[in-house]
């Protein structure tokens, strides 16, 4: 059964309406390295395709390193590549993107690299040729037109900022614990 088909049939089973579905935008890959893989999405339906790195590289705790992944992109105008951790890395070894997420935009045509940061403070994280370190998202992204105001228009919030809403009260005086 075809992709397609498979999917459609899923969709009438599951009593749920399709999603409109549109042309995904094109992406080209310069294979700087080519024996890697070009990005790949793992499941259906995943967001963001896989990306790995080109060296071995063993990071001790606390220890951040620029990975490079074999690839250059050429990312259509209008969107933008976004590389975002991996969460079962992140997980399982503590290994964190330092500029998570990384932006690509649609103009550059150099190597995609990795920032990675060990946040773990024992162990030591391997990583070989080829493992997956990343997972890059293609997003459509607009440009804004900035404008200087005299003042702001008021709203709900105002300029309450890190935190101001709560969420987290663990570790807020007087809060029960």
């Amino acid at each position: 059964m075809s992709g397609e088909a498979a999917s459609g049939s899923q969709w009438a089973e599951s009593g749920l309406e399709r999603p409109c579905a549109h042309a995904a935008p094109e992406v080209l890959v310069l294979r700087l390295d080519p024996d890697l893989p070009l990005p790949a999405y793992a499941l259906p339906g995943d967001a963001g395709a896989d990306i790995v790195s080109a060296v071995d590289i063993d990071l001790g705790p606390g220890e951040r390193a620029s990975i490079p992944t074999g690839i250059a992109l050429a990312v259509p105008a209008g969107y933008a590549a976004f590389v975002h951790p991996r969460s079962g890395l992140a997980a399982r070894h503590g290994l964190s993107l330092v500029n998570a997420p990384g932006t690509i935009d649609s103009g550059y045509r150099g190597e995609v690299m990795v920032i990675v940061l060990n946040t773990d403070r024992q162990d030591r994280v391997r990583l070989r040729r080829g493992d997956r370190i990343a997972q890059l998202v293609i997003q459509r992204v607009e440009r804004a037109a900035f404008r200087a105001a005299p003042e702001l228009p008021p709203s709900v919030r105002g300029s309450g900022g890190h935190g101001s809403t709560g969420g987290f009260l663990a570790g807020a005086p007087g809060a029960a614990r």
